[in-house]
């Protein structure tokens, strides 16, 4: 597997009842019927699972575990950590509405498991069950918009 992917994971899919309590926005049908367009991914500690200016291809909910944003600064191989995402959270999600290149880099602080999409999986979702795909997209941008705001009101303070 590539660093945009993680290693494969033998282990069993999550039940849907399992996933509906980490993706509280979604029902237990829905969760259902996206399992098909998931594969599930497992990373040690400290493994890379996004670098920074590699191609989105996919993103992520993560399971368990813990994940380190981090930003490359002007300082050669210095990182600032910009977010910790916690289980039910997601992660990369840009690379499913545009395929672009990786803003920061994503590391696992522990073992952790996430259920990946691939760009290519979101498109079929839109084809193939628009009404989800949509509802996906809604919780993308309710994510974005928070974080956004969470980046205004820091800068807010240094300004």
């Amino acid at each position: 597997m590539t660093a945009a992917t993680g290693s494969e994971d033998h282990g069993p899919m999550p039940s849907p009842q399992e996933l509906a309590g980490l993706l509280p926005f979604l029902s237990v049908a829905e969760v259902e019927n996206l399992l098909p367009y998931l594969a599930v991914r497992h990373l040690a500690a400290g493994e890379v699972l996004m670098q920074e200016g590699d191609p989105a291809e996919c993103m992520g909910f993560l399971m368990s575990g813990r994940l380190a944003v981090k930003k490359q600064t002007s300082f050669e191989g210095r990182y600032i950590l910009v977010a910790v995402i916690e289980p039910g959270g997601l992660v990369g999600e840009l690379a499913v509405v545009e395929k672009g290149r990786r803003t920061a880099t994503v590391a696992a602080m522990e073992e952790s498991r996430l259920l990946v999409l691939p760009h290519e999986g979101m498109n079929r979702l839109l084809a193939e069950d628009n009404p989800l795909a949509v509802k996906l997209f809604q919780r993308i941008i309710h994510v974005l918009g928070h974080r956004l705001r969470g980046a205004s009101e820091r800068l807010a303070r240094i300004l």
